[in-house]
């Protein structure tokens, strides 16, 4: 079959067991290929085909709701649903999405990147199905990783209490990104291993209704004997407390369990939980015997052998320079502690757990916990790191205020990802910390230019006992300069100045800095001299040298990789109206009010215009020209 030419999933209907095997297979030979060259989150999807197909063939989308939990394990229903021919496009600067989309399709009917929302958006639907008097499905898929985040169980919670006719697919594939923790999932794997509940209990009653009733004492006892096998049988049945109905396990790869027991939950009434067992990266072998996961999510690879296509030699990571660092602090201070949530392979801690087991603590996908775990490590004097997205750190921001900030307790924020991310698009663009962190008192915010400045920041932070302080760092490799022996403390709130000048300057930071010296020098050729200064602090200021910078009267201009609405060069205008400054000579440059799609980085520099061109092109039009200045 051409899956490109698939537009519509109704030809499930009419399908045999056979053909949706037959299809399956066709489909995941489609995801191989087709991610070999885009790259993508491979391992999910390949462990959700049958899955995706057995929901469409019993279900009618978009009449029925079919919602995906984290969303990156949708790309089969994308193909169903009329967008298998842009699968070359997937992930590319204005091409196909890597999660559910809304303006993509009428079948997309929740967007989402991050984990746990899905039952909770599932209940509102619900509420809104039931006061229109409508009557169709409501079914998120839910992974057992992401049902570890609390407001997934919040949602279980009330849609257990309201009775809400609401199907919830869990996925139980045993991971989330990296492998499962916390006491929920050890509940799962009893589950797993307990059978078919549901069955048995059938069975049971059909056994005891055999049995001639006396005096009717019999039948009752029947009834609850029959109500109680679920103590027997599985451990705990933690949904059915919670007021779901139970199915499973349900072998996620085998058609006929699955199309069966989805249409015993489909004429169920309330609550019902179909707890699906898949194997992620079902039908590559690289990929099914990933332990560690490195195929959640993949750049370009070789198909045959499943090698990772990879410039032959590349500066290190960020994430690696910071916890490596970190690392090498531990050794000689026994107060440091990791702390992540489900991200120790992407925030590079693996190392650090090998070394110091008992000091590396993965909470599963729960932000907010990580958050105020810290708070509660930093009160009893230890330092805890908590190595966390700057996209995730967003779901931990009460925390933050409540429980870090407002008791100045000494937390190390290691912000992972910040800045635009590319691939992964708007749900995961780290654009927002600055902003949200800056409003809040005793924070302190940081972004090293290189790898050599980043291991000085992390000394930094592990030597700063007044208060939070966070690490911003970014996606991808660092600059690949030679990084110093002895590590040293960099004054909290003090900038460097990377090149002077007389005509005008460049405050800024991260990424953007070798942007702002490459048209420093472009200038330069054209007799404008420019100043350029690391701006390495975001908070506090280096209010020192900001008054020697305006007190020359010459235009400055802000760059930051990061939303312009309460960012850094909204704290740069503040100063200046403070001081009595004129704010007519401060530009700022950043992610303007909207948000940023997915597609490479420099495309999407190039998009919101901040280049090294725009920048050259905003000074020229500040400083006034060589006959205004005499």
């Amino acid at each position: 079959m051409d899956l490109s030419k698939i537009d519509n999933p109704s030809l499930l209907k009419e399908m045999n067991t056979k053909q949706l095997e037959e299809l399956a297979e066709e489909m995941r030979q489609f995801l191989i290929g087709n991610l070999a060259a885009t790259g993508g989150h491979l391992g999910a999807n390949l462990g959700v085909v049958e899955l995706t197909l057995a929901l469409h063939k019993v279900y009618t989308s978009p009449q029925d709701r079919l919602l995906w939990d984290v969303g990156h394990q949708s790309y089969i229903h994308k193909i169903l649903t009329g967008r298998g021919n842009q699968f070359s496009t997937l992930r590319k600067y204005r091409g196909l999405c890597g999660f559910p989309k809304r303006i993509e399709s009428e079948h997309d009917i929740w967007e989402t990147g991050h984990s746990s929302t899905s039952l909770s958006a599932a209940m509102g639907m619900a509420i809104a199905r039931d006061l229109k008097n409508e009557s169709h499905s409501i079914l998120p898929v839910i992974g057992d990783g992401a049902l570890t985040g609390g407001m997934a169980l919040e949602a279980l919670n009330h849609i257990g209490h309201e009775k809400k006719s609401v199907t919830v697919i869990l996925n139980d594939n045993e991971m989330s990104i990296a492998k499962n923790v916390g006491a929920l999932h050890g509940a799962l794997g009893r589950m797993r291993s307990a059978g078919k509940y549901n069955r048995a209990k059938d069975d049971l009653e059909w056994l005891l209704k055999k049995i001639p009733a006396v005096g009717g004492r019999i039948a009752q006892a029947a009834e609850r004997l029959k109500d109680s096998m679920k103590y027997f049988v599985v451990p705990g049945m933690f949904f059915e407390e919670l007021g779901f109905t139970y199915y499973g396990p349900v072998d996620g790869h085998d058609f006929e369990d699955l199309l069966e027991n989805l249409n015993y939950a489909k004429k169920t009434e309330g609550p019902v939980i179909v707890h699906v067992m898949t194997q992620k990266g079902k039908g590559y072998h690289p990929a099914e015997s990933d332990v560690k996961d490195k195929w959640h999510g993949v750049g370009p690879y070789k198909i045959e052998s499943g090698e990772k296509i990879k410039p032959s030699s590349a500066p290190p990571a960020w994430s690696s320079v910071i916890s490596e660092t970190l690392r090498r602090e531990a050794r000689t201070d026994d107060r440091i502690v990791a702390v992540t949530p489900a991200m120790i392979l992407g925030s590079k801690l693996e190392k650090f757990g090998e070394e110091f087991p008992d000091r590396l603590y993965d909470v599963g996908i729960a932000e907010q916990h990580a958050t105020t775990l810290s708070a509660g490590l930093a009160t009893q004097g230890m330092k805890p790191f908590l190595a966390i997205y700057s996209t995730f750190l967003q779901r931990g921001y009460d925390q933050v205020i409540h429980d870090v900030a407002r008791q100045n307790l000494n937390v190390i924020f290691g912000i992972d990802r910040a800045g635009l991310v590319g691939a992964d698009g708007e749900t995961h663009q780290g654009v927002f910390d600055i902003s949200f962190l800056r409003s809040v008192p005793n924070m302190v915010i940081s972004m090293p230019k290189d790898e050599n400045e980043a291991q000085h920041l992390v000394h930094t932070a592990v030597k700063y006992d007044d208060g939070p302080i966070a690490i911003r760092y970014p996606r991808g490799n660092a600059e690949g300069v030679d990084t110093d022996e002895e590590l040293h403390t960099i004054p909290i709130g003090s900038w460097e100045i990377l090149k002077d000048g007389k005509d005008g300057v460049i405050l800024t930071f991260g990424t953007t800095i070798k942007m702002a010296l490459e048209a420093s020098k472009k200038l330069e050729e054209e007799g404008i001299s420019i100043c350029v200064v690391n701006a390495r602090f975001m908070k506090p200021l280096d209010d020192s040298m900001l008054h020697d910078l305006m007190k020359k009267d010459i235009p400055v201009l802000t760059v930051e990789e990061a939303v312009l609405q309460g960012g850094f060069g909204s704290s740069v205008l503040e100063f200046a109206a403070e001081e009595g400054y004129r704010s007519q000579w401060i530009k700022r440059m950043g992610v303007p009010d909207r948000f940023i799609e997915h597609g490479s980085v420099p495309e999407l520099w190039e998009e919101i215009g901040l280049t090294e061109e725009k920048i050259i092109e905003n000074l020229k039009e500040m400083i006034p020209t060589k006959q205004q200045r005499a």
